[in-house]
This record gives C-alpha cells, sequence and structure tokens, in this order.
C-alpha cells in the first residue's frame, strides 16, 4: 500500500481488505516505515504490514460507522517499522494473523531477521517474517457505559433469582 495515500486516511474509519476472514473496518491510527495501525471494537490495536494489504475502503461520503469514541489519553506500542514493533511487543501475548487458518497466539519470545517464536503451552511455534500479516496484542479501548451496562445486567440476574427464591418455577400448562 503507498504510504501516502494511507497517510491521508489517518484518523479515518476504514475497511481493510473488501471480505472474508482478514477484512476489518476500524480506526486508522497511523501509517510507518512498512506497517500501519488500525484500532477495532473487537480485535483492539492491529498491526499490519502494508505489502500483505489488498485493499483499503474509505466513504467519501458518509464514512464508515465506527462508533468507538477512543479516549485522549490513548496510546498503544509504536516504531519505525515493524520489526520494532515486535521488539516493543516481546514476552507480550500476541496474535498473529489474526482471523485465518494461520493464526498463531502465545507470548511472543524472540525475533530475528528470518522468523519470530511464540511460546503456546509446551510448544515453541516459529514463524516466518514474510508471512506475518498482521499481529495484535491485548490492547483495547473500553465502550463507554459497558462497565455500567455489564453491572446494571448482573444486578437485573441477582433480583430475578432473588424473585424465584433462587430456585426453578416449575410450570403445568
Amino acid at each position: 500500500m503507498n504510504r501516502d495515500i494511507l497517510g491521508s486516511l489517518v484518523g479515518k474509519a476504514v475497511k481493510v481488505n473488501r471480505g472474508g476472514h482478514d477484512s476489518r473496518i476500524g480506526l486508522l491510527l497511523a501509517v510507518e516505515e512498512d506497517y500501519f495501525v488500525l484500532l477495532t471494537k473487537e480485535d483492539g490495536v492491529l498491526y499490519y504490514k502494508g505489502h500483505h494489504v489488498k485493499s483499503l475502503t474509505d466513504n467519501a461520503k458518509k464514512g464508515i460507522n465506527f462508533d468507538l469514541i477512543v479516549p485522549e489519553d490513548f496510546s498503544y506500542v509504536r516504531g519505525k517499522n515493524f520489526e520494532d514493533v515486535l521488539h516493543c511487543l516481546k514476552y507480550h501475548w500476541v496474535t498473529i494473523n489474526r482471523g485465518g487458518h494461520e493464526k498463531y497466539q502465545g507470548v511472543l519470545d524472540d525475533i530475528n531477521d528470518d522468523y519470530i517464536t511464540v511460546i503456546f503451552n509446551e510448544e515453541v511455534i516459529r514463524v516466518a517474517m514474510f508471512h506475518i500479516r498482521n499481529i495484535s496484542y491485548d490492547m483495547r479501548v473500553e465502550e463507554p457505559g459497558k462497565d455500567k451496562r455489564d453491572e446494571k445486567k448482573k444486578d437485573e440476574d441477582k433480583n430475578e433469582d432473588k424473585d424465584r427464591g433462587g430456585q426453578w418455577e416449575e410450570r403445568n400448562d
């Protein structure tokens, strides 16, 4: 992907790839030397290697629906290039190639020019650098009011249990 084109879309909601398991909608946060950063509701912060992206879509008139509010103090890992980001993510739990059959999860343990090493339980997984399409770590923006909605739901569930006396009701129809 052309850096100038990507740079003009920073701060806008975009769709990466048109469809399939790699397609994501999110807010384009940054464009660097060989990667860009996308914030999504589902996956949090995703780092895409530019040469693996087939298409990028924005809607010039209406925009793409992305209603996640990003706090002003939101920060995430940054680097001059993709390898710098990987070094910053060392010893973090990561997901590589999210959404595809070549998806890997685990703790990022080692990075070199040819491959990275990810530890998952007793498995040592080596992934060729060239085949990494994207990587993410557990950095998300919580939706405003989500905690309140979750607490309200728990309170409602507790009240329902109290109303029933904590037991199942038997119906005779």
